[in-house]
């Protein structure tokens, strides 16, 4: 097989969850442990970090893989999932992996795989340990793909584990209470290896204290806070006090979305974590690395500006917690009129996220291309009734198109609902 038989095979042979759902999520790590123990283990030759959260876990690993990259560590970042390329998922250095290696790689496991029928993310996961293991990287930052317990991806023993916060999201895998999705978070605490909590609320952190020692956790909001930030010509500038000697930094990203000042909080605390322990994550390096977050890790979809005059902002916020923090960020934004292209999937809690939409804007309402979308003409319907009003497009850049043509130039144009949906839009 050439690469696009390759990648037609791995998407149509295997259960894929972004295209089918819950159906593809598999609690139990048997498959996973069969595929690396093929592959010689490769998770035990390099060493990683490993991210769960219900939100910021993406943003949060590409932060730490720039900080590690400027450090000059040879840095992979497993993450998913994709936006455009199904090698986004698996990078070293910012770079994606090459062509070629998901050909071998495939060929050499596809006998396991006819045996096992294992899931997409089941391979992924064991083709990123692999690639990792054949380019000797320094450290490997691992995103989790759902969950934590029982996701693939929780072979690894780090030398961090980060849960970057507990939200409403996959409820009907992870559980329909606050704490029963962070006892599945907190799958990831492994004995003796420290964990850095982002954020923590009452009804989570006796989980977090009954899953981990005392001594384990750290809680990034208890050891800095943020003083003060300014949002100007899409980079975010944000000072930072330390709560111990009442320091100030100040840090400029290139990731402008003031959801990111939470994100921020989390990752000074797990580079000082890593930096007590040996790792070149001083201050310095992190104030080097933030600023070029996109450019060294690949980094989109993140209040991210693609167009101007009007501007058009994609962001992959898809949950009610991101769709919160999203309309924050449209309070703080000046605008003439403001338009949303959105489109969901079904497995979400769709009405309560219309609930949190402005209803004074204009709306298009589209799906992305996969079976799990909502169609569009039955989104439209659900929004009427919170007073959402719009016309329904069958595919987003239709959708778009739609907009430009009905836009002034100082209006503001956010594509939301769905990572998928994202992914989609033509650049």
């Amino acid at each position: 097989m050439n690469y696009p038989e390759t990648i037609n095979y791995l998407f149509t042979k295997l259960p894929m969850f972004s295209r089918i759902g819950a159906a593809a999520f598999k609690k139990d790590l048997t498959n996973t442990i069969r595929l690396c123990e093929a592959l010689g283990n490769p998770q035990n030759t390099f060493k990683s970090i490993h991210i769960a959260g219900t939100n910021g876990k993406g943003s949060t690993s590409h932060m730490l893989a720039a900080v590690l990259q400027t450090a000059g560590y040879k840095t992979g970042l497993y993450t998913s999932p994709h936006l455009k390329d199904f090698r986004e998922r698996i990078k070293i250095n910012g770079e994606w992996c090459e062509e070629d290696f998901v050909v071998d790689f495939t060929r050499r496991i596809q006998p396991l795989i006819d045996e096992i029928e294992p899931s997409f993310f089941e391979i992924t996961v064991a083709m990123a340990f692999d690639y990792f293991a054949q380019q000797q990287v320094d450290i490997a930052v691992i995103e989790v793909g759902l969950g934590g317990r029982f996701d693939s991806t929780n072979i690894i023993t780090p030398e961090l584990s980060i849960i970057t916060n507990i939200g409403w999201d996959h409820m009907n895998m992870l559980g329909d209470t606050l704490e029963k999705i962070a006892f599945e978070k907190a799958g990831i605490i492994k004995k003796g290896i420290p964990v850095v909590i982002g954020e923590v609320i009452p009804e989570t952190k006796p989980v977090f204290e009954g899953k981990a020692e005392q001594n384990q956790l750290a809680y990034a909001q208890e050891k800095r806070y943020v003083a003060d930030w300014k949002y100007e010509h899409h980079q975010l500038s944000v000072d930072v006090v330390t709560n111990q000697n009442d320091e100030h930094q100040t840090y400029q990203l290139d990731l402008p979305g003031i959801y990111q000042t939470k994100n921020l909080l989390t990752v000074l605390e797990a580079a000082h974590q890593l930096e007590l322990q040996g790792w070149k994550t001083d201050t310095a390096t992190i104030q080097k690395a933030l600023p070029h977050v996109k450019r060294l890790t690949g980094l989109h979809g993140r209040w991210e500006l693609i167009h101007q005059n009007p501007a058009v902002i994609l962001d992959v916020a898809h949950n009610v917690d991101g769709i919160r923090e999203v309309k924050k960020q449209l309070e703080l934004s000046n605008y003439n009129h403001l338009h949303i292209v959105v489109g969901m999937v079904k497995d979400k809690e769709i009405d309560e996220v219309l609930k949190l939409l402005p209803q004074q804007a204009s709306y298009y309402f589209t799906q992305a291309q996969i079976p799990r979308a909502l169609d569009a003409e039955s989104l439209r319907r659900k929004a009427e009734g919170f007073g959402l009003k719009g016309n329904s497009f069958a595919e987003v850049n239709i959708a778009l198109q739609d907009v430009l043509s009905h836009s002034h130039k100082d209006d503001l144009v956010l594509v939301c609902g769905s990572v998928f949906l994202v992914g989609e839009v033509e650049r």
